[in-house]
């Protein structure tokens, strides 16, 4: 007997910090909105809405890059606990569909529903995600649906905003075959990169390697790449786990300079982008953690980590962008430079009150930027 077939939503709320403003504030709405820090204290955009990336602007830009691309560009200050709010009735209505959800962050899920496509077609179901989230909160969601995670969350992106793409169960692989490789969970820009270097420009390329070759290229890795290529992914959707450390990183296309505070705008400024997403998935999963650590690795390709233990425990973006700028900014010296970077946050202790997770948690979870 064949096994019955998966059916995974990947949910991602679209310019989700933007898209809340524009909801609280009718007058913002059809314009272009900068969410982020202020243009002359080195702030970065943490969302722009769709009318402000018509002109380039995109997250982790530096603010003041953005308003010279977008003069007319509005900048709001982020509301944290307001995104937390939203993004919690968004969770809700999930799990009023599916029990089965892992939340990424604030403005993302995977939901897992076969147990309820049993009865209803999973196209109506996606459609059904996506009709009560904007009833029931105002806001769009883009939607993937596919028979595995990976899939999901790549057929979210195709149409955004407010995007529906359905994967075929069986169509895995055609689906994926002319999609640029850096689209594919699990490789970042380095490694697309150098797989362009070989010729290797499609998912569908990199499926047609031999098994052997994804060993030598990407290591332990490899045999997960090669199948995710390949449209398999039997990765399921966890909905309760411990989880140990939560963390962001990122591999620059180019070394970025690190010889003094001078020259370190690009470096504040993705400490800023991952410490946002860090604080994001934190809130979502209802922890806050007292340890935040940088991993740093040079040019020459030395990798190390620094951290420091705080007094209280915290999911606040501000608190830990600058508590892992401290931490970097002591690893300054000339002639320093950066290959990658990451940020985590780790030593939880549950949530208190509203923003606090009904559910569990789960186990080491790391974001490739």
């Amino acid at each position: 007997m064949m096994p019955t077939p998966r059916h995974i939503i990947h949910a991602d709320l679209d310019a989700f910090y933007a898209a809340v403003e524009q909801l609280d504030n009718p007058e913002l709405r059809g314009l272009p909105v900068l969410v982020g820090g202020r243009p002359d204290g080195r702030g970065v955009v943490a969302t722009a809405s769709y009318e402000a990336r018509r002109f380039g602007v995109h997250s982790a830009m530096p603010m003041a890059t953005a308003v010279r691309h977008c003069p007319e560009g509005i900048i709001v200050r982020p509301r944290f606990d307001r995104y937390r709010e939203m993004s919690a009735q968004v969770m809700d209505v999930f799990r009023d569909i599916t029990p089965v959800i892992e939340p990424v962050s604030l403005d993302e899920a995977y939901l897992d529903i076969t147990e309820a496509a049993a009865d209803r077609s999973p196209i109506a179901i996606a459609i059904d995600v996506k009709e009560r989230v904007a009833a029931e909160t105002g806001l769009a969601v883009s939607v993937g649906l596919g028979s595995g995670k990976a899939v999901a969350k790549i057929a979210s992106d195709l149409q955004k905003p407010d995007g529906l793409v359905v994967v075929p169960v069986g169509g895995e692989a055609d689906f994926l075959a002319p999609l640029a490789v850096g689209k594919l969970v699990g490789v970042g820009p380095k490694s697309a990169a150098r797989l362009h270097d070989e010729g290797v420009d499609t998912i569908g390329q990199l499926a047609a390697m031999p098994d052997g070759w994804f060993t030598r290229r990407f290591g332990k890795r490899g045999a997960g790449i090669r199948d995710r290529a390949r449209g398999i992914d039997h990765d399921p959707v966890q909905t309760s786990r411990e989880t140990k450390s939560i963390s962001a990183e990122t591999t620059f296309a180019a070394d970025l300079p690190g010889n003094s505070t001078d020259d370190s705008a690009e470096l504040l400024a993705v400490v800023e982008r991952l410490s946002g997403r860090v604080a994001g998935s934190l809130a979502g999963k209802g922890l806050a953690g007292r340890t935040v650590t940088v991993k740093l690795r040079l040019s020459d390709y030395t990798t190390f980590t620094r951290q420091t233990t705080l007094p209280d425990a915290t999911d606040d973006e501000p608190t830990i962008a600058a508590t892992a700028w401290t931490l970097l900014e002591r690893e300054l010296a000339p002639g320093r430079a950066f290959r990658l970077l990451g940020v985590g946050v780790s030593g939880f202790s549950p949530k208190e009150g509203p923003d606090a997770s009904p559910e569990p948690v789960t186990a080491q979870r790391r974001l490739i930027l």
